[in-house]
């Protein structure tokens, strides 16, 4: 099993920054893919951005906006956003996947307001 707990979320204004990071209960070399998804609300969940083999991904509306990166000593994988956006408003929540698995952290609350 994995457990994964989310942290860093919180209130911003539009055009700042926040670094949310995910603790895993496992070594992350042995997660993949590992990554971020959003769910706003009265929408359904979403892909942000992943790691995995063969490289990272983002949705088409964080490009250039966020980073997410791994700090393997630490079993942490980071999500840094920037030039937030009120649409970016959202519970974040992290994945990764073990041995054919699926495993979710409980989310954190980001919101963009003035």
């Amino acid at each position: 099993q994995v457990q994964l707990v989310e942290s860093g979320g919180g209130l911003v204004q539009p055009g700042g920054s926040l670094r949310l990071s995910c603790a895993a209960s496992r070594s992350i070399y042995a997660l993949n893919p590992m990554g971020w998804y959003r769910q706003a609300p009265g929408k359904g969940r979403e892909l942000v951005a992943t790691t995995r083999t063969g490289g990272t991904d983002y949705a088409d509306s964080v490009k250039d906006r966020f980073i997410i990166s791994r700090d393997n000593p630490a079993n942490t994988v980071n999500l840094q956003m920037n030039n937030l956006k009120l649409e970016d408003t959202a519970v974040y929540y992290c994945h990764a996947g073990y041995l054919l698995r699926n495993y979710w952290g409980q989310g954190t609350q980001v919101t963009v307001s003035s």
